[in-house]
């Protein structure tokens, strides 16, 4: 987010914010899809809460009725997780209506302090998962793009719709990864190709999630497309859905922002003919169950004797305190086939 400070006429400020549509819920998905920039104005404010020491915090979630059985313990937390990133956690814990930031009876800061670990867990598995699944779809789009349409094919205007000139921005985001690059790879062949365009294996290699996600949902329609979609088991609609979405996930369990019972911004396409295992049961794909069971999806064919299900199951078990149900998961999600098939064909280490 970019934010420009500028006096108007009334001697009072007007904050323009210029951010990414994909940031914000007002806007349509298609704008939100294609990274539009909006600017709109916001009347300036004072913010009048002043800040409280954590010896302070500690005093005021008391005061709320939060149960506190080590006090040393819980400073210790505020003063290195901090107050606003746990208050995310002990939200859950607040009575309705939470606007008045009173605790049931039974809440403790250990809880929240239990789901917060939990949490951190969770993104640490899936941040794992997504490597996997990042890999290989470069891997897919190297090899039936580059054999198709040759080395430079990601620099082929021919090859991409480039709507609202999305590609153009995408390939410049590319070069000029390219171009500032330290790894010891580019450099190597930056100097053995001075004046030639690094070809698409290369370049892909310092591809982050977002530019692969933009390239492939950009490329014209046909049969390569199908075939990098349909060799993860999707049509190539809702697999460009899916990266989208994954690349959003990624984000989020990069920056270490809460997941487990989020309600996300981006709800991934739901497959029409998925060709592999998929759910039965679920209620929104927006959740985190949805988004669970799209990585366990693209493990199928990635890794099928995984242990993702596994991983998780007992991550549960070991915080027996998580509602599932936060999670969007149904009651009955255990028994989806999805989650309790072990297809078993290649090795993998996890």
């Amino acid at each position: 987010m970019i934010i420009v400070l500028k006096q108007n006429l009334f001697d009072s400020f007007i904050f323009f914010c210029i951010i990414e549509a994909t940031c914000s819920p007002r806007f349509s998905s298609d704008q939100r899809a294609q990274g539009e920039l909006f600017v709109f104005p916001l009347m300036a404010t004072s913010y009048t809460k002043h800040p409280l020491s954590c010896i302070d915090q500690l005093d005021l979630l008391k005061q709320r009725g939060l149960c506190i059985d080590d006090d040393a313990k819980a400073l210790h937390l505020l003063q290195h997780i901090s107050y606003y990133r746990l208050s995310g956690y002990w939200y859950t814990l607040l009575e309705e209506p939470k606007v008045e930031q009173h605790f049931k009876s039974n809440a403790s800061f250990q809880t929240a302090f239990k789901i917060y670990c939990f949490d951190r867990e969770l993104r640490q598995l899936v941040l794992g998962e997504i490597e996997k699944i990042e890999v290989a779809v470069k891997s897919q789009m190297i090899q039936v793009l580059s054999q198709g349409f040759g080395p430079n094919w990601y620099a082929d205007p021919a090859r991409f719709m480039n709507h609202k000139n999305n590609h153009t921005k995408t390939l410049e985001k590319l070069l000029d990864d390219y171009k500032h690059s330290r790894e010891d790879f580019i450099i190597a062949f930056k100097k053995t190709h001075a004046d030639v365009p690094p070809p698409g294996w290369v370049i892909m290699e310092i591809a982050s999630f977002g530019r692969i996600s933009s390239l492939y949902a950009d490329l014209r329609g046909g049969k390569s497309k199908r075939a990098i979609a349909n060799h993860f088991g999707l049509d190539d609609s809702s697999f460009a859905s899916w990266l989208h979405c994954i690349g959003y996930l990624r984000n989020i369990c990069a920056h270490h922002s809460r997941f487990w019972n989020r309600e996300f911004r981006l709800a991934p396409q739901v497959p029409q003919h998925p060709s592999k295992i998929w759910l039965q049961n679920y209620a929104a794909t927006n959740r985190a169950y949805f988004m669970l069971s799209m990585i366990l999806y693209f493990l199928q064919t990635i890794n099928p004797k995984n242990t993702f299900n596994e991983k998780f199951s007992k991550l549960l078990g070991k915080y027996p305190n998580i509602d599932s149900k936060a999670m969007g998961f149904p009651v009955t999600w255990q028994s989806e086939r999805l989650w309790s098939d072990q297809v078993m064909a290649v090795d993998w280490v996890d």
